[in-house]
C-alpha cells in the first residue's frame, strides 16, 4: 500500500482508509445495515473512478461548445407546440428554434453536441464519423436497450431540426459591436442505429458520417471548452447537473479571482441555465445545491458556494480538468 493510502480506525470502530477507494468499499465501510441499488453502487463506483483518474492528471478529455456552456438547453420536455427557448449569459444570448416536427432538443439531448464537440476536435475535421450508436451511448455510460436506441433516433431528429442564433453584443467606444450567427449543428447526416459497437461498418465500408455546419464547426474550433468526459458521463442522467458542472468548468478557469454571479435578475444564473422552470428563488437555490453537492462528489475543489444571502454564488479561479501528468 503506498504513501496515500493509510488506514485508520475511528473512536467508532469503524476501518477507514485516506485515499481512494472504490465505491463498493466505501458504502461497505459504513455502519449498520445499508441496503443500496445496484443504479447506486454504480454511480458511487464512477464518481471514485473520476475522481482517482483527476488525481492522477489522466481524465478522458472530451469538448464542449461555448453556447451550450454558457446558455443551457432546456432540461425538462417543452410543452407540446413550444418551439422557441432563450437563454442569456452577460453579453451572449442563445435561441434555439425547433423543428415544427420534431420539437426543441431537450434533456439528454444535450449529449449529442458534447459528442458532435469531441468527435471534431479529436478528428480535425468537419466531416467526423463514428461506428453505431452503441459508441455514443457507451461514451456516456447510457443502456443499449430498444428503449435508449428509439430516444437517441429522436435526440437527433430534434437536434438535426434545431435552428441556433448564438449573438454576442459588446460595448466598445459609445458603440455597439454586435456579432450574431444563425447556424444549424448539421448540414448532412447518415446514420445507421446498430447496436453492435465491434461492428465497424456496413457492408460497402458504410458508417455514420455527420457533415458539422460551417458556423458549429467554426464555433467549436475557435472555441474549444475542455470537459471531463468521465463526469459527464455521470452526470448525463441529470441534465442540470451536467450543465451546472459544464458552466462551473468554464467559469472557474476564466476568472480572475473570487467573484459572485447573481443568482437572479436578468443577468442571473437562473437565466443562463437551461432551469427557467424555477421561477420560486428558494426552490432554486434548493436545486442549486443538490447540483453542486453532485459536482463537487466528483471535483471536491470546486471553488464554488452559495453567499450568506442566497442570492449569489462565489467563484475562483480553478481546473476541473488538469493538464495530461500535472495537477
Amino acid at each position: 500500500m503506498n504513501n496515500r493510502s493509510q488506514s485508520f480506525t475511528t473512536r467508532t470502530g469503524v476501518h477507514q482508509h485516506h485515499g481512494f477507494q472504490s465505491g463498493g468499499a466505501i458504502l461497505r465501510s459504513l455502519p449498520g445495515e445499508l441496503v443500496v441499488s445496484k443504479q447506486k453502487l454504480r454511480r458511487a463506483e464512477a464518481i471514485a473512478c473520476v475522481r482517482l483518474k483527476r488525481q492522477e492528471a489522466n481524465q478522458n478529455l472530451g469538448f464542449a461548445s461555448r453556447p451550450f456552456v454558457l446558455c443551457g438547453l432546456p432540461i425538462k420536455k417543452p410543452a407540446h407546440g413550444e418551439l422557441l427557448h432563450e437563454r442569456r449569459n452577460g453579453q451572449f444570448s442563445l435561441q434555439v428554434t425547433g423543428h415544427p416536427s420534431y420539437g426543441l432538443p431537450w434533456g439528454q439531448d444535450r449529449l449529442i453536441p458534447i459528442f458532435l464537440a469531441t468527435l471534431a476536435i479529436r478528428q480535425q475535421s468537419q466531416t467526423i464519423q463514428f461506428r453505431s450508436a452503441a459508441e455514443m451511448l457507451e461514451s456516456f455510460g447510457m443502456q443499449q436497450g430498444g428503449t435508449q436506441y428509439r430516444r437517441l433516433v429522436a435526440a437527433f431528429q430534434r437536434i438535426f431540426g434545431a435552428t441556433i442564433f448564438f449573438g454576442t453584443d459588446m460595448q466598445r467606444d459609445r458603440a455597439a459591436v454586435v456579432h450574431r450567427a444563425r447556424f444549424n449543428f448539421m448540414s448532412e447526416a447518415r446514420i445507421w442505429y446498430s447496436r453492435d459497437a465491434d461492428q465497424a461498418t456496413l457492408p460497402g465500408g458504410f458508417q455514420n458520417e455527420i457533415i458539422l455546419s460551417h458556423e458549429f464547426f467554426n464555433e467549436i474550433m475557435s472555441h474549444p471548452i475542455p470537459t471531463d468526459m468521465e463526469a459527464a458521463k455521470v452526470l448525463s442522467c441529470s441534465p442540470a447537473a451536467l450543465d451546472l458542472f459544464m458552466w462551473l468548468s468554464y467559469r472557474c478557469f476564466v476568472a480572475k479571482g473570487r467573484e459572485r454571479v447573481p443568482l437572479f435578475g436578468d443577468f442571473g444564473l437562473v437565466n443562463q441555465l437551461g432551469s427557467s422552470d424555477y421561477a420560486r428563488p428558494r426552490k432554486f437555490r434548493e436545486r442549486l445545491e443538490g447540483w453542486l453537492d453532485l459536482v463537487r462528489s466528483m471535483w471536491p475543489e470546486c471553488p464554488a458556494a452559495m453567499d450568506t444571502t442566497g442570492t449569489g454564488l462565489w467563484v475562483d479561479r480553478a481546473a476541473a480538468v488538469l493538464p495530461a501528468g500535472g495537477k
